[in-house]
Parts: C-alpha cells; structure tokens; sequence
C-alpha cells in the first residue's frame, strides 16, 4: 500500500522545493499464509524482503525464500534476522533504514507505516538494525542484521510493523509548484507474541445516504451505506462483509451474501467504509443490517440503520407548486369578495349638513335665527 506526505505551495518566480515522503509496499495478500512466496515489496528500482536463509543455493540479488517477516516471541526475549535490500538499478544507491509501526488509513482501511522522523511506540521502537544507512552498488542485494527486542510488559498479540530502505535522494516534480518525493520500500514484519489472542470487533455509526432522480421512475435511484469497524482485540483481522435490506413489509431488497474486503484490520485501528447500492428504492421505509465475520477468527457482529427513502426533490417541488396553487386561490377569493359587495350607503345625519340645517332655520350662529317660528309669527 501506499503512504504519502505532501505539501506544496505557489513559488512566484522561484519555485520552492518541498520534501514528500511516499512508503511504498507492494501488494503481498493480507496475510502470511495468503502470500504468494515469490514475491518481495519492491518499486522497480529496489526491494526489500527478509534475507535468504545462509544455505540457500540462491543468493542473486532478487532471491527470497520469504515474503515478509513472520516472527513470534515470548515477552522479555530478543530476535535476530536480516534484511535484504537489492539496488535494481544501473547506479549506486544510498537508502536510510528504519524500523517503523504500521496502522490502517482511517478512510480506507490501507496498510501504511510510521514515517522516518516519527514517533513509534510498538514493534518499530523494538527493532535494532546494524546499520541506519547503506549504500547498494547497481544490480546488487546487501544482508543487514537486525534485532528486535520484545519489552517484558509487551501485550500479547499481533504487533505489525515494517523495515523500511528510505531512497536518501530528493527527486523534483516539473510544473508551477515544484515538489520534492523521497520514495521508500519496507517489507512488512508480522510479530505475535505469545498469550491469549482475542479476537473482537465491533460495527458502528452504521448510516445511509440516499439519492434520486428529480422525477420519480426517470432513472434509478442510489444509496450509499456508511459504516466504521473497530478492531477491539488483539490479533490482526481480515473482515468479510454481508449486507441486507428490507422494505416497509418485510420484503427483501438487497440480499449480499459475505465477502472478503480488502483489508487488515489491525489491533486497536478503526476504519470507516462504504458500500455502494445501485438501484435503490426510490419509496419505501428501508432497513439495513450489516454482518461482520472473519476469514479466521470467532468474529461474528452485526449493525443496522433505518431511512425513509422518499424521492424528497420532487416532494419539496409538490409541496412548492400546491403553496403556489392555494395562495392563488385565495387572492381570487378575496378580488371575487370584493367585487360582490354593496356599496355603502350615506348616513343623513352626518355632522356639516347643510340641507337640514337650512330646513331647520339654521345653526345657532345664524344671525336670522332670533328665535322659534309659532303659529307663523316670530316669537
């Protein structure tokens, strides 16, 4: 697997050159007994895999008898092997040699290793190798000694790690933003020490992500099932995977029976995954359960999660255009209201009429008004 650190940024008229350490392992299986033997960690330039045994009637510079280390110990006891490092190249090479801790890439459950200048804490503090550097000639396999010393209070169980050959030389990448790459190779190591193994792993924050088309029935809709695993044992674990669905009614809509996924889960590391659904129900309240077992292992665990698949574009939409439709209505309701109503009537008796004031011989301030008209005289 792969493991890279990089860094860039703009240069302006002088591009700057930044370091990116990249580890590289070639893809050997998940575990001992699943890797092919002829095979060694390796990028075309230079490899690394344990040194053959000193009887070995090949001694080339490609030959290897093992695929990684696989070593077991009691706490409290110390190691001894070799590692090899084969210059495949026309040139003189110069490598650093480290021993480093491995850990799973959280996002997709790869197999990656501590870097030259970081912390270790596990199996790649315990490794003393005869030399930290070397330099190969061309077409050339150099044996390195080294021991790994397991501390009394080791924990039973797996320890992963690796022995990495760091090329020492800094190579550029072309372009506006120039980047240097250090390139290094490790043969993994895979050390048990000895005690109860126990395997456990738990399945959790289990959840789905549903999509569809605008229009219900025009495409397939899609879902994506999210999921974390947790390695809460203590030996290494390759998880197979079932998954199912069920509908409102107990129907069945997905039905995938148990595969290998293409990890090791190592002790204490959890990984979060996901499982495409292509063709998912575009309307129905949906169930999921997954099952978790190991290739090797008493490892049986399961988690679910429910969602309403609803084709919510094209309801939001519904909802939008019927909010349009009612607000219509009652703006014609009110201009038809409006129009129907009588007109309103005057009030006879409203104050500044002048017609029943003259009628009634005027107001008080009327200088002819003098006093009460009684029997056609003036009183």
């Amino acid at each position: 697997m792969t493991r890279a650190r990089a860094g860039a940024r703009p240069s302006g008229a002088l591009p700057t050159v930044l370091s990116v350490l990249g580890v590289l392992f070639a893809l050997l299986g998940l575990g001992a007994a699943s890797a092919p033997a002829a095979l060694a960690a390796d990028n075309g330039r230079w490899s690394v895999f344990p040194a053959p045994a000193a009887g070995a009637k090949d001694r080339s510079p490609t030959a290897q008898e093992r695929s990684f280390f696989t070593l077991e110990a009691d706490p409290g006891t110390t190691l001894r092997d070799k590692v090899s490092v084969s210059n495949l190249s026309g040139e003189p090479m110069t490598f650093r040699l480290y021993g480093a801790d491995a850990y799973n890439t959280p996002r997709d459950g790869g197999f990656a290793v501590r870097g030259a200048d970081e912390k270790n804490t596990d199996v790649g503090s315990w490794v003393r190798l005869a030399r930290s550097s070397i330099t190969v000639p061309a077409r050339t396999r150099a044996d390195v000694p080294f021991t790994v010393t397991v501390p009394a209070d080791a924990s039973p169980g797996d320890h992963p790690g690796a022995i990495v050959a760091l090329d020492t030389r800094v190579g550029t990448a072309s372009g506006d933003v120039r980047v240097g790459i250090r390139r290094a190779v490790g043969a993994r190591v895979h050390l048990r020490v000895a005690g109860p193994g126990l395997a456990a792993l738990t399945v959790e924050n289990v959840g789905v992500g549903h999509g569809g088309p605008l229009i219900p029935g025009t495409r397939d809709s899609h879902a994506t099932i999210r999921y974390t695993l947790v390695n809460r044992g203590n030996v290494s674990i390759t998880p197979r995977l079932a998954v199912t669905a069920r509908g409102l009614f107990g129907h069945t809509l997905l039905d995938r029976p148990a595969r290998t996924l293409p990890l090791e889960l190592l002790p204490g590391q959890r990984v979060e995954l996901t499982e495409p659904w292509p063709g998912a129900p575009q309307f129905d309240r949906v169930t999921v359960r997954l099952r978790v077992t190991a290739v090797r292992g008493d490892v049986d665990e399961t988690g679910g999660a429910s969602f309403l698949a609803v084709p919510w574009a094209a309801v939001g939409l519904a909802l939008a255009l019927l909010g349009g439709l009612v607000l219509l209505l009652r703006i014609r309701a009110r201009r038809r209201a409006a129009e129907t109503e009588p007109p309103a009537q005057e009030d006879p008796y409203r104050a500044g009429d002048t017609d029943l004031a003259a009628r009634a011989g005027g107001g008080p301030d009327d200088p002819g008004a003098t006093g009460a008209t009684v029997g056609g005289r003036t009183a």
